[in-house]
């Protein structure tokens, strides 16, 4: 049985599925990391994440964050190439304007960059005219969830560009970063948050020029 999961106040049905989630992620990562820091990362990862707002979803939610810092960790440590370029989107609750740009930015690059999001701030849940506004461009962010911000993610990451937060962010040698200035989907209703949507949009597609052109046919 994982050790320190153990020490957690959990029921025992949660603690199955997280005990599966840590021997998941022990396979997944065997041989770049140690069963005792997959374990570490999977408890630390529940903890920051609040479990009551997830009910049922919290060990695969958890077990999905611990898996995105252990992936992040091992770029940071060399220990997995990175063929693309990364980027980290940040905002304050990571529920509207970051969620958004990680989406976007994911479905114009088409692969050829990597993208992570994250809040200085988490909410509860991802801004429900969020997932409408993107679900009319075909975007799904129904499963997404505000995850914490984490030394790991600021480190992989070749591009951060910031939303709102402030200097919540640290700072890194060699790193690129942006500030973009945009209204704040919660004070916005839906057609506000088609603005930013498309405003985004916009910025998203020229990010992805600069980045990871498309190569000449």
């Amino acid at each position: 049985m994982a050790t320190q999961l153990r020490e957690l106040e959990v029921d025992l049905i949660t603690r199955g599925h997280l005990e599966r989630g840590i021997d998941a992620l022990r396979e997944q990562f065997a041989g770049t990391f140690s069963p005792e820091t997959i374990e570490r990362y999977m408890v630390e990862s529940l903890q920051a994440l609040p479990a009551a707002r997830f009910k049922q979803f919290v060990p695969l939610l958890v077990h999905r964050f611990a898996r995105e810092r252990l992936q992040a960790l091992a770029q940071v440590e060399g220990k997995v190439a990175k063929d693309v370029p990364e980027v980290l989107f940040v905002c304050v609750h990571n529920a509207g304007r970051s969620q958004m740009a990680a989406a976007l930015l994911d479905y114009y690059a088409d692969g050829r960059v990597h993208v992570r999001s994250a809040g200085s701030t988490p909410a509860d849940e991802v801004n429900p005219d969020v997932v409408t506004a993107m679900a009319e461009l075909g975007l799904d962010l129904s499963q997404e969830f505000p995850k914490p911000m984490t030394d790991e993610f600021v480190q992989a990451a070749d591009v951060v560009i910031t939303m709102g937060c402030g200097d919540a962010c640290p700072i890194y040698p060699g790193k690129r970063y942006e500030d973009w200035e945009l209204d704040d989907p919660a004070k916005a209703d839906l057609d506000g948050v088609r603005s930013i949507r498309d405003d985004l949009a916009r910025r998203v597609g020229r990010l992805v020029d600069e980045l990871a052109p498309t190569p000449a046919s």
